[in-house]
């Protein structure tokens, strides 16, 4: 039997809750992703081209194999109505091993 995948969790914040539905349901139903969640109520400050912005966003935390991160990435850049979108993809390095397993199946397995 072969090695698990590697399961990650990537962020992404969207202006709101319509466009972070779009994108978690593309996400879904192309098996790209076994769950994202949306988090609303996050305000995020930071510097865009020169200038202070402040902005309410919705948070999605998508959970997917590493395999998957270069898809989610073209699904979420196509969907998305940011320029340039914080997209981040970090290492699950530990946690439940039935919740793990159930993102290996449910994001196309060991065979993808």
């Amino acid at each position: 039997m072969g090695e698990q995948p590697e399961v990650v969790l990537i962020f992404s914040t969207v202006g709101s809750r319509e466009e972070g539905e779009r994108i978690a349901t593309a996400l879904i139903e192309r098996k790209e992703a076994a769950c994202v969640n949306l988090v609303p109520g996050l305000t995020s400050i930071y510097s865009w081209e020169g200038k202070l912005c402040r902005q309410e966003e919705v948070l999605l935390l998508v959970k997917t194999l590493r395999r998957r991160i270069p898809d989610v990435i073209e699904i979420v850049r196509r969907l998305h109505s940011y320029q340039v979108p914080e997209i981040i993809a970090v290492s699950v390095t530990d946690g439940l091993p039935e919740y793990l397993k159930w993102v290996v199946d449910e994001a196309g397995g060991p065979g993808g």
